[in-house]
């Protein structure tokens, strides 16, 4: 068994399948991309998921890829065990219904055991199998792998939800009985007991049918295109080629767990194990999202990033690391995994920026925590399970911190209500996952229809033929109502790349067809969905297309406006513009973008001129098409989450503006006429949006607000648009005046009822006095309880008014009239109670509200009675 560094394993699992005819594909962006059933890229296949549910045909049929992967839902987990991990990578080796069972079983064997590649002794290794699969079982006998290396388990099948599924093999490596202290040997494979002896390193997937609801899985029909999903954690192989006790003390994590000691100066040990464990593996996750484009938020993925954050400060609370250091731990990654993924360097710093940040935000929120906590522990003997939920959930404070102050204060904590809360969170958590995280189910019509059909950009009119029709995605030879149609030739575009579909009639002599939405079918051709308004449509029919030319027309003006757009945020706002999503109509476009802060209203305006200033320059709309790699040489710009072929269209508007596009656009910039931006928001943290608008819509918009601004003209009483801000300063001015009288009126009156109020002061049992006023609003009762001090400070005093719904307050009691029972703010709390409201504050003055004033003769007994 060879040593290897996990750079080198990586490489070598490359190589392997590059020299079995594979095509290496990069490592996607852990963010996905137009697919909304997934939070994150969860495995090696999920990036390329489309191939497998014949929504796409892979331009290579073999592939190979070391692929970024996140899964969140066994967080807890993490540092518990030898194993688990929030990021990690999954190597694999896919076949797109090419070989199939008994190549990947032979490479698979190949790859881990000969002298060339891994060269793991074959005597380490053991493998399960399906029950249903004797296939399996008898390739891997006929490779030389002893029967009792071989385990029959039921749990050897791949299916989620309905679609493409099949049997499974998994490789086991035999750690040896030093980690089976029981010396229980194969039973744990076969019982299928938590160990840390046989260690599953490869999985690798026959997916051969097609999953159905209330099926027998014996019954399942197969698919088309048998496909080979395989599955192997570069983690893991660290682990065994390394000779490491856990994945921890690889090359991986160990790094990243030694710059972590030099900060707590506390050692490795068994008792600190979990804590830098977490840590390492945390900051892995964040780096890599962070570098994705992945922001932090209180939604979504954000959130996701947020807790893991917050949970390795938690651990590093552990180690007496007090203060932001996950930050410093960045370069570490960036290090370990540069060679791989180049691009963590350039997003270094600003990775470590945002790291820095939260950390900051999150020991403030700490802060705020910690003082929530201590007002509740002024009040309780028990600090209850809704609280500490309350703490955990809303301010990330940790449950063992907040154990730890209540006992500090010798009170109790109501663990189990705290626990039974966060069961019902995870309850709600699974609950609401989606079950659409399978694959689509093939339409093994679509797949297979592989007859071509060419997109024409230009002309208005066209005919065309009928080459396709389907129902549902199963073929017809004629439709009467709704169904797809695949023609020969085509002028409709089909939704992609952030833009709409084009819209319009098909027609001939014998029958007009709406076409209602365009798509891609799975081989690239466009498939429209139609409606029929009359006749039938047959395969072989000749129609003429007929685009909404004046809904195509606005599209391509916005397209190209967010064109210039971006271009101009670059400008203004800095290259580290990156483009987050994208949305072009008919009506409007929208782009949004990772920008850390909100855009000002000059910077907007600059924007909006430079925009038409380029517009006015008619620059005319060159579009070349090139490889992808002459493409990048020209610095085109392009969305780092989309997937583009080896052939890419460039579209160039103008000096500043050159981006990869498929999309429709204008000839020349002169075409959009007018460009206004009508908005700008945040929609996620770190993440802006810009809505916009060209020609004759902005022209609309742009009058609008010519009326808006006439109106208020018209309201402040300005001869022009002109006097406007001398008008709203004037009475800004008169506004402020009239504010400052009023509290000097307010400020008489609480005077005059405050001097009322002492006439009505009883001697007997002390001296005090308790008036209902409902004239007082609650400002008003401070400023009244503020002049009795003054007027009567050796009188108690309680004041109640009336504001909206409420009945303010105020309670004063002097030092010579308190007592043990007898302090404003157990005054207050009694007197409020009885009245239906709460309150608090200090011994000689407090404050609450009441709502239910039939009550008060009996909240006046018993105010007295203290």
């Amino acid at each position: 068994m060879k040593a290897l560094t996990s750079q080198q394993i990586r490489q070598m699992w490359l190589d392997f399948f590059v020299s079995k005819g594979h095509t290496i594909i990069p490592s996607a962006s852990l963010i996905p991309f137009d697919d909304p059933t997934l939070l994150w890229i969860n495995s090696g296949v999920a990036a390329i998921k489309r191939y497998f549910d014949g929504r796409d045909i892979p331009t290579h049929r073999r592939l190979t890829n070391a692929q970024k992967s996140l899964r969140t839902n066994d967080i807890e987990q993490v540092g518990y065990t030898s194993r688990h991990h929030t990021f990690f990578e999954m190597l694999g080796n896919f076949s797109i219904g090419d070989y199939f069972r008994k190549e990947a079983i032979t490479w698979g064997l190949e790859l881990l055991t000969s002298p060339q590649w891994f060269a793991i002794d074959k005597e380490k290794l053991y493998i399960s199998y399906s029950p249903l699969d004797e296939e399996t079982k008898r390739i891997w006998l006929s490779l030389g792998v002893d029967e009792s290396h071989l385990i029959p388990l039921e749990s050897n099948y791949w299916e989620i939800g309905e679609g493409p599924c099949g049997p499974d093999t998994e490789i086991y490596f035999d750690r040896g009985e030093k980690h089976d202290p029981q010396k229980q040997g194969v039973k744990l494979l076969i019982e299928e007991l938590p160990n840390d002896r046989y260690v599953e390193i490869w999985n690798i997937v026959f997916s051969q049918f097609q999953s159905v609801q209330g099926v027998a899985r014996k019954d399942y029909k197969e698919l088309p295109n048998k496909n080979i999903d395989t599955g192997a954690g570069l983690e893991r192989f660290a682990c065994i080629l390394q000779g490491t006790l856990t994945n921890f003390e690889t090359d991986l994590f160990y790094p990243i767990i030694e710059a972590t000691v030099a900060i707590s100066k506390q050692p490795y040990l068994e008792s600190t194990h979990r804590a830098y464990r977490v840590i390492a593996d945390h900051i892995r996750t964040l780096t890599f999202t962070l570098s994705d484009g992945a922001l932090f938020s209180n939604e979504g993925r954000g959130y996701v990033l947020r807790r893991i954050l917050r949970r390795a400060l938690r651990y590093g609370r552990k180690l007496n690391i007090l203060q932001p250091f996950l930050s410093t731990l960045v370069p570490i990654v960036v290090n370990i995994m540069h060679e791989a993924y180049p691009n963590l360097v350039a997003q270094q710093a600003r990775v470590q920026k945002m790291i820095l940040a939260e950390e900051q935000k999150f020991m403030k929120t700490l802060s705020h925590g910690e003082a929530l906590l201590k007002s509740a522990l002024e009040a309780k003997q028990t600090i209850d399970g809704a609280m500490a939920f309350k703490l955990y959930d809303t301010y990330g404070f940790p449950i063992e911190l907040t154990q730890e102050i209540v006992s500090e204060h010798g009170l109790t904590l109501d663990l189990e209500g705290f626990h039974a809360l966060m069961e019902q969170q995870k309850q709600r958590a699974r609950s609401s996952r989606s079950h659409n995280e399978s694959m689509q189910k093939q339409s093994p019509a679509l797949m297979s229809f592989t007859t071509p059909s060419l997109f024409l950009d230009h002309p208005l009119t066209l005919q065309a033929q009928v080459i396709g029709l389907f129902k549902d995605g199963e073929p017809v030879e004629s439709l009467d109502e709704a169904g797809e149609v695949i023609l020969d030739q085509t002028l409709f575009y089909a939704e992609s790349g952030g833009q709409t579909f084009d819209l319009g009639r098909m027609e001939n002599a014998d029958c007009s067809v709406e076409v209602t939405s365009v798509f891609k079918a799975p081989n690239k051709q466009h498939l429209h969905h139609v409606t029929l308004a009359y006749g039938d449509l047959k395969v072989g029919d000749t129609l003429t297309l007929k685009l909404d030319t004046d809904r195509r027309y606005r599209i391509r003006k916005n397209h190209s406006s967010v064109h210039l757009l971006q271009a101009s945020l670059k400008k203004y706002l800095g290259e580290h513009i990156l483009q987050q999503g994208s949305f072009v109509g008919d009506d409007y476009a929208r782009f949004d973008f990772s920008h850390p802060q909100k855009i000002t209203e000059v910077e907007l305006l600059t924007m909006e001129q430079d925009v038409n200033a380029m517009i006015q320059a008619a620059y005319p709309c060159v579009i070349e098409t090139m490889s992808i790699a002459e493409a990048k040489k020209t610095g085109a710009t392009a969305p780092f989450q989309e997937k583009y072929g080896e052939i890419v269209r460039v579209v160039t508007l103008g000096p500043r503006s050159k981006e990869f596009c498929g999309g429709t656009h204008v000839s020349n910039t002169e075409e959009i006429g007018v460009f206004a931006i009508v908005s700008e928001e945040s929609i996620a943290a770190g993440t802006r949006r810009l809505t916009i608008v060209s020609s004759q819509k902005a022209y609309a918009f742009l009058k609008q607000k010519e009326q808006t601004l006439n109106l208020i003209r018209d309201q402040v009483k300005a001869t022009s648009s002109a006097e406007i801000l001398d008008r709203l300063k004037a009475l800004q001015t008169q506004s402020q005046l009239t504010q400052k009288r009023l509290e000097q009126t307010e400020s008489h009156y609480a005077h005059i009822v405050a001097q009322s109020t002492l006439t009505k002061v009883q001697t007997q049992p002390y001296a005090h006095v308790i008036v209902y006023e409902p004239t007082l609003s609650r400002p008003l009762v401070i400023q009244v309880m503020d002049a009795l001090k003054v007027l009567a400070p050796q009188t108690m005093a309680i004041v109640i008014g009336h504001d909206q719904d409420n009945y303010p307050i105020g309670c004063f009691v002097p030092p010579l009239l308190q007592t043990p029972t007898r302090k404003a703010n157990t005054v207050l709390k009694t007197f409020a109670q009885v009245l239906g409201g709460s309150g608090g504050g200090k011994p000689d003055l407090a404050f609450g509200s009441g709502k239910q004033i039939d009550n008060l003769d009996k909240a006046k007994l018993q105010a007295l009675a203290l």
